[in-house]
């Protein structure tokens, strides 16, 4: 028999002799509900879905991986979204962002990851000052990933229908790459002004240290910065309640008004037309004239049923319920009229009886739907006798203890794929985005956060303050030296975006329930965040849960007609209507689809299997938990016959 070792000799050559093709760089389009780091993995989704109603924000992210090259001046584009008729969303409506990484040294809970973390998102053109940025061009090294995020505010005169726009990704070398952005606008309309209530806090000499270097600005150097914040801050939902600066105080009345006047009233330039603040700090020096002279302007203005005075901070810790007693004392008497709040739980509230004294009671988060054995499960109950009186309200609020304030103390459920709502840059996007929705289940009215710029000097390379990465930072400072241009401005974290899409989807919430079913919104929260010490890390999921918000609203809201009545799916395709109990059709569960050869529907089978987080779909690998959602789309505005009413979610009464 003859040998064949000269063949596996020679075959080995040959496979020894293979050239190694290099794994080259990608693009693909990617949900707003992933955090894409250097080690996430290419993708190969070239198409992104929305679906969003008039005045609605809606985000994805366009990820790049370097492959074995690497990518050199990589910059993106997205000229506009072309929907019905001539319809463009353009120019401000549409904004791009570099992602920046902040690199962390301690995680701010066991089990997270230390290293680079996306956050800081520097501008193409800012929303502010409308300058040119520099967002691009920018490297992706070799093996790694970065990512672009993109914003699409949809105005409040959009036609509902179906919009189309494409990402251009370009490189040096020739190198090219194309997104696809399919946006579905449903005939609905957010407020403008944030139907839940929020007093965010700002301390402004951290802005003038971060801004100029100095702790000495004068009111004319930092009113125009803090005005940009506040700008920024409406354009995300949310109130920068205690911004104005204490010296000198009172402040010369005329020019507070003329300043803080157009964001009280709605009148500033914002792209959300209208917005309003929903709160404001008395932050002058706590005695009789002051109070007196700061309530008798507020009710002359028609702004003091948005005007508060806290009196203490989370007693007895931060302060002695003697000093609080006594300072609400001292508001009962001198400014009849001026809100109390106060960080406190109803224990303490009826222990140290201070019922009356307290306007607004704003509890833990973790006291208000807890672990500890003083605070287990909902506690809403225990505010009962409390919200009796007239002109009380139960607001909420999260801090160091969602993740352990002191080294050594995290809380044994603070672990990933469960924990607290957290505004940690290190923790997931679901994190960020859950702290509104378990404000809707406790039924409180809004929401506290007690710093919004406390590391905010060095907030591009550390934020690291109280155990956690981030706690009390939510902007960058966009110094020209830092993000090019000329004009200083606030620069958004991307958790800011997420706080957004929860304050939005609250909106959602608030809107089935106003239409007419409560339990409908209750149970989907509920299915979603089972207890606030339980919330999932999972984007997906809230993607999913909002967009059967949004088919509930539409069923509520519609208009049968004779001719055409209000049609279902066809069978397969139906989502359960019970809040997500029932089995979902295979095409939710990531099965083949069901749908004919001649379907106009955009949702492919493809799409389907690779339904992607962020209020979004996207055509590659990933999860099917939108997919439901992505199949009502399809029924709700292709080429079914339903009609709607124009509708539009009622903004909050005053």
């Amino acid at each position: 028999m003859p040998s064949i070792r000269p063949f596996r000799a020679a075959l080995l050559s040959l496979t020894v002799a293979l050239p190694v093709y290099a794994a080259g760089p990608a693009v693909w389009g990617e949900g707003m509900m992933v955090k894409v780091r250097p080690g996430t993995a290419a993708r190969s989704a070239t198409e992104v879905r929305l679906t969003a109603a008039r005045n609605e924000f809606v985000s994805f992210q366009v990820a790049l991986q370097g492959g074995d090259t690497g990518l050199k001046g990589a910059r993106a584009k997205l000229p506009a979204l072309e929907g019905p008729g001539s319809t463009t969303l353009t120019g401000p409506d549409v904004t791009l962002y570099r992602q920046s990484l902040v690199t962390t040294k301690q995680a701010s809970v066991a089990g997270e990851s230390v290293g680079a973390w996306p956050d800081g998102l520097v501008p193409d053109t800012d929303e502010i000052a409308g300058e040119k940025r520099s967002a691009f061009p920018f490297d992706v090294p070799a093996k790694e990933a970065r990512a672009i995020w993109v914003d699409v505010h949809v105005p409040k005169d959009a036609p509902p229908g179906d919009y189309t726009g494409t990402v251009t990704v370009e490189a040096d070398g020739g190198f090219q790459r194309q997104v696809t952005a399919r946006l579905t606008v449903v005939d609905a309309a957010l407020p403008s002004t944030s139907s839940l209530s929020s007093a965010f806090l700002l301390w402004p000499p951290h802005v003038c240290r971060a801004h100029t270097g100095r702790e000495d600005c004068t009111p004319e150097e930092l009113q125009p910065l803090l005005t940009r914040y506040q700008r920024m801050a409406l354009e995300h939902r949310f109130t920068l309640s205690s911004l104005f600066p204490r010296k000198p105080w009172p402040p010369e009345w005329s020019t507070f008004d003329a300043t803080w006047g157009p964001y009280l009233e709605g009148t500033a330039p914002n792209r959300l037309q209208g917005a309003r603040m929903t709160s404001l700090e008395y932050v002058g020096p706590l005695d009789a004239a002051n109070l007196k002279d700061f309530t008798a302007h507020m009710k002359q203005k028609g702004w003091l049923d948005r005007a508060y005075v806290q009196l203490g901070d989370e007693p007895p810790y931060g302060t002695p319920f003697a000093q609080v007693h006594a300072t609400g004392d001292l508001v009962r008497q001198a400014a009849p009229g001026l809100r109390t709040m106060l960080t406190t739980n109803s224990r303490e509230l009826k222990a140290n009886n201070l019922e009356d004294a307290v306007d607004t009671a704003v509890p833990l988060v973790n006291h208000l739907d807890g672990t500890d054995a003083n605070f287990r499960g909902d506690q809403r109950g225990t505010y009962t006798n409390f919200l009796e009186r007239p002109g009380t309200a139960l607001w909420m609020y999260q801090s160091c203890m969602s993740h352990g304030c002191a080294y050594g103390t995290n809380a044994p459920e603070n672990k990933p794929g469960a924990g607290w709502p957290s505004y940690m840059l290190d923790r997931s996007a679901a994190k960020a985005r859950a702290m509104e929705w378990v404000t809707f289940l406790e039924g409180a009215t809004g929401e506290l956060y007690y710093q919004s710029v406390g590391m905010l000097s060095t907030a591009w390379t550390d934020q690291y303050r109280f155990n956690g990465n981030g706690d009390g930072t939510l902007f960058y400072p966009g110094t020209p030296q830092a993000i090019g241009g000329k004009t200083d401005v606030p620069v958004a974290s991307l958790r800011l975006k997420l706080i957004r899409q929860g304050m939005q989807d609250y909106e959602w919430l608030k809107a089935v329930s106003d239409a007419g079913d409560p339990d409908f919104a209750r149970k989907v929260a509920r299915d979603l965040i089972p207890a606030a010490s339980r919330v999932t890390d999972d984007g997906a999921a809230f993607d999913a849960a909002r967009l059967k918000l949004i088919q509930r609203y539409e069923e509520l809201t519609a208009t049968s007609t004779p001719d055409a009545g209000t049609q279902h799916p066809d069978a397969g395709t139906q989502l359960p209507t019970d809040g997500g109990t029932e089995p979902m059709p295979d095409e939710a569960a990531g099965g083949p689809s069901q749908g004919s050869p001649g379907s106009t529907s955009d949702v492919t089978p493809d799409a389907i299997d690779d339904a992607q987080a962020g209020g979004c779909t996207t055509g590659g690998g990933g999860t099917a938990a939108v997919a439901g959602g992505l199949l009502f789309a399809a029924w709700a505005l292709g080429g079914m016959r339903r009609r709607h009413a124009r509708v539009t979610i009622p903004a909050r009464k005053r």
